[in-house]
């Protein structure tokens, strides 16, 4: 499957982030990248912890990658997720909450080694999703 040039980029850029995952327990290597707003790319991978509970996925490293190079106030655009399972993995539900902490129009690329892609839109995959517009003071 050919994809586009720009989700090519995103598709390549989780890739090679894939390939620095720590993941000797599961033994499934994940990388992510997301783009902002600005057109901004910015990758991570699975950091997998003996305590289980410590891991953190390649969507939350991304994310939050992003965060610590420019700030709180981002809008991701697009998730892209590589895996080597058949079919790809989606984003797991605490990384979709995660994700709609900083989501708009966001789109969600879900692609494995062979570049066989699912895409939804992020409402499709956590309808109703919890954010920070429910904590604002409705006096």
């Amino acid at each position: 499957m050919k994809l586009k040039p720009a989700l090519q980029e995103l598709y390549n850029t989780a890739k090679k982030a894939r390939e620095n995952a720590y993941s000797p327990y599961s033994r499934h290597k994940v990388g992510a990248a997301v783009r902002l707003e600005n057109g901004q790319i910015f990758s991570g991978c699975n950091v997998e912890n003996s305590s289980y509970g410590a891991t953190v996925c390649a969507e939350r490293v991304a994310i939050q990658s992003a965060i610590a190079t420019t700030g709180p106030k981002i809008k991701i655009t697009d998730v892209m997720v590589v895996t080597d399972a058949t079919p790809p993995w989606p984003p797991c539900g605490m990384c979709r909450q995660v994700i709609a902490e900083f989501a708009g129009n966001t789109q969600i690329h879900a692609a494995n080694l062979s570049e066989s892609v699912q895409t939804m839109s992020f409402t499709e995959i956590l309808p109703h999703a919890f954010t920070p517009e429910h904590l604002i003071d409705s006096k």
